[in-house]
């Protein structure tokens, strides 16, 4: 009996998989993988398997072969390779001379998702759209109603595409769907409701936020995608310099100030708290944070769900927080003046706060919480450090290939560049030549001059000036060092950054 240490791609005959049930598999935990001159292959952990691969293969005529692998890891690439079979478009067709305007009862949780491909056609169709999502790395994906249509489009990489115009006849039915398994009320169609759902999907553990609101035409939902398995990363993973990454952990380490992170949603602000509170967490310390909602249960610290409904607001969970004898505290997001108020007098009373604001970059932070009518010197007495960030799409690795920098390139570029990199696009990413996300990163360290010019309310175009002056990298400093480095590409940093680059063409 031959022993397998992996398996490739290569090995699998992705339409033999097709053809058998992911039940069948996942019970008696085979792996089908080709027929060849006149052989069935497939992989197994135990007897239980032969047993099941004997049974295949007097079904298709066919002699066994069997490939033992390791339990675990066949576990995992049974999840793997069925995860890639199957997308909305497809289950579309199957279903598309069924009643579409049927809802099935809620199915058992936790199940996981590849088992439910012999369910009710709403159900196999929402089913097969959380897979795809999962499959392709999307973070949201969107139903969205118009006069005469029903699209569907997921976020890849931070940019949306369009998977899929279902019949409008099913909108409402989805729509339920989506409502059921989010605990919401699917009698309630005038206003907007929040939810959660939580499954499992191909062995990973999804957990997706769920956003109704009703529009003109329908209802409109959004789901955000969280892999629970996936753990937080670290500031280096996420992109953060080496020079950049030594004085941010250099701040973490002290005992009080405010250190904020700042840009728009979905830059990665909470993965950089995340990673933040990972690096300095110990059993000394005591960390609470209150957030909006929880993305990532962290281990050893206290996490707080604010609930405005019934009056836990940032305000009045950060009150409570300072009442734990906290060491650090995070507060998901300052949005107003009592929250940045109490923020600000933690710090000055011996806490460490981590905190988000949404501005275009870090000098304008100082200016937002003086807008809050924050006093000026609270703000220069209290902010260590504003590190602003953006994500960038990565250049795919399979298909990145140099090319000539073109006129238009140039003026962002040092004069010595001649030479760039690009994806020229394959099926791995979706021909698209970007694979993965980066950040791009600008740290404003508060000095006693930055300080100074807080005090004496001096615009942000000034402090930004006097920092660039002191050595710090621009949000498009750092993106031009990643373009030069083959990380990702100009049009990307000029996109994020919101410089002009309608003439750009690569």
């Amino acid at each position: 009996m031959e022993l397998l240490e992996t398996i490739k791609d290569d090995d699998v005959d992705i339409s033999l998989i097709r053809e058998v049930p992911f039940t069948f598999s996942k019970n008696n935990l085979i792996l089908p993988l080709k027929r060849e001159d006149g052989y069935l292959f497939a992989a197994v952990a135990d007897d239980k398997g032969i047993f099941a691969v004997s049974e295949l293969a007097r079904k298709y005529g066919l002699t066994q072969r069997i490939i033992k692998v390791e339990k675990g890891f066949l576990i995992e690439a049974i999840s793997r390779f069925y995860g890639q079979i199957g997308t909305a478009a497809e289950v579309m067709d199957n279903i598309a001379g069924e009643d579409l305007s049927s809802v099935a009862t809620e199915f058992e949780k936790p199940r996981d998702l590849l088992e439910l491909i012999e369910d009710a056609p709403i159900i196999r169709l929402l089913n097969a759209l959380f897979q795809q999502a999962a499959k392709e790395r999307a973070s949201d994906i969107h139903i969205e109603p118009y006069e005469k249509e029903l699209d569907v489009r997921m976020r890849v990489d931070g940019i949306l595409h369009k998977v899929l115009t279902p019949p409008k006849i099913i909108q409402d039915a989805l729509i339920s769907r989506v409502k059921i398994m989010a605990d919401l009320d699917i009698a309630e169609k005038r206003l907007p409701q929040d939810g959660r759902i939580r499954l499992l999907m191909g062995g990973q553990d999804i957990d997706l936020r769920v956003s109704v609101i009703p529009t003109i035409y329908g209802e409109r939902a959004v789901m955000r995608l969280l892999n629970r398995r996936q753990g937080v990363i670290s500031l280096s993973e996420m992109g953060l310099d080496d020079a950049d990454r030594t004085v941010f952990e250099s701040l973490l380490a002290r005992t009080s100030g405010i250190l904020l992170v700042t840009g728009p949603t979905g830059s990665g602000k909470t993965t950089t708290l995340y990673a933040a509170l990972k690096l300095i967490y110990s059993e000394e310390k005591n960390i609470v944070t209150i957030e909006d909602p929880v993305e990532y249960q962290l281990k050893g610290i206290g996490q707080i769900h604010v609930n405005p409904k019934i009056g836990l607001t940032f305000a009045t969970g950060l009150r409570s927080i300072l009442r734990q004898d906290p060491d650090i505290i995070m507060v998901g997001e300052i949005r107003d003046y009592e929250t940045a108020e109490i923020a600000i007098q933690s710090s000055l009373t011996g806490h460490l706060v981590l905190s988000t604001l949404h501005t275009i970059d870090a000098s304008s932070a100082v200016i937002r919480l003086v807008d809050m009518e924050v006093e000026p010197f609270l703000v220069a007495s209290s902010l260590s450090a504003v590190l602003a960030q953006r994500l960038v799409r990565t250049i795919c690795d399979h298909c990145r290939e140099e090319h000539p920098s073109t006129t238009a390139e140039m003026v962002y570029l040092p004069s010595h560049i001649s030479t760039l990199y690009r994806g020229k696009g394959c099926p791995k990413c979706r021909e698209s030549g970007y694979l993965g996300r980066t950040g791009i990163f600008e740290l404003l360290v508060v000095d006693a001059e930055i300080r100074r010019m807080i005090s004496e309310r001096v615009n942000a175009q000034e402090i930004k000036n006097y920092a660039v002056g002191k050595g710090m990298k621009t949000l498009f400093t750092d993106g031009v060092n990643k373009v030069m480095r083959g990380d990702t590409t100009l049009q990307e940093v000029l996109r994020v950054t919101q410089k002009d680059y309608a003439d750009i063409s690569v």
